[in-house]
């Protein structure tokens, strides 16, 4: 059984799904409804994993925050479970090629499968799928729309360069 709780975010409603153990799914208001399959579902708006997912997405948009803290529970094959962990390990404000992350797993040779797995992500942000571009640097396909990955992009690339400079600060005492 899965659940569900609609919410509104600076890039359009979302739709949070969960399961008894975790958020499974954060899907696009236009999103294709083959890429994930989360059935049957209920809503339930004061699920306590709905009521932190909200919260947390709100102080990522307000930029108070750089990582999530919610329990997941990916739904996919263990080769898209390896991608998906690994996009949850890209830092705040950097990105990845499909390359990179391909040998990163240990599949350096799978760039079109990680590419494949990527596009089927359902954590969109949570795992920040937008932050893979393509190896010449350009932004490629995003479940959400390229407008909306540069527009993630750009709300993190300034925080993360005051984060960088902050830290580079010689010490005044």
């Amino acid at each position: 059984m899965y659940y569900f709780k609609p919410i509104a975010t600076p890039v359009g409603e979302l739709k949070l799904v969960a399961s008894d153990r975790g958020l499974v799914g954060i899907l696009w208001e236009n999103d294709d409804p083959r890429r994930t399959r989360f059935l049957p579902q209920t809503r339930h708006d004061d699920l306590p994993v709905f009521l932190a997912t909200e919260q947390q997405l709100a102080e990522y948009f307000a930029g108070e925050r750089r990582c999530f803290e919610l329990p997941l529970d990916f739904v996919g094959t263990d080769f898209q479970k390896k991608v998906w962990q690994a996009l949850v390990a890209i830092p705040f404000g950097e990105t990845r090629s499909y390359s990179q992350i391909a040998r990163e797993i240990g599949h350096p040779l799978a760039v079109r499968a990680v590419g494949a797995a990527n596009g089927r992500n359902p954590l969109s942000i949570i795992a920040p799928c937008h932050r893979v571009i393509g190896a010449n640097g350009k932004l490629t396909g995003f479940a959400g729309g390229l407008e909306i990955k540069a527009f993630l992009l750009a709300l993190e690339a300034p925080q993360a360069r005051l984060a960088l400079a902050t830290t580079a600060q010689p010490d005044a005492s």
